[in-house]
């Protein structure tokens, strides 16, 4: 795998409203990073949330799933905890 200096970079064109891109160009600025590495760097970031957000919603899935599936099996033992149980002396 190459490293982020070694990978080819390639460029694209986006359109921003005047107000946002003074923005950028005041954060990038007291950042002290070029334009392009505060972009990129906040798109990683953004995808990399998006990540983290996509697997929080599977593993929530899953685990939902998998309480099913317990209370399922519990409802198929309920009844046969008690059967090897003596009977109660009268």
């Amino acid at each position: 795998m190459l490293s982020k200096t070694q990978q080819e970079k390639v460029r694209i064109n986006i359109q921003l409203p005047a107000d946002i891109k003074k923005k950028l160009f005041k954060a990038s600025s007291r950042q002290g990073k070029k334009i392009s590495a505060f972009v990129r760097e906040s798109i990683e970031e953004k995808l990399i949330q998006l990540d983290r957000l996509d697997f929080e919603k599977r593993m929530k899935a899953a685990y939902q799933d998998l309480a099913k599936e317990n209370i399922n099996i519990s409802d198929d033992f309920k009844f046969s905890d008690a059967e090897n149980l003596p009977e109660a002396a009268p």
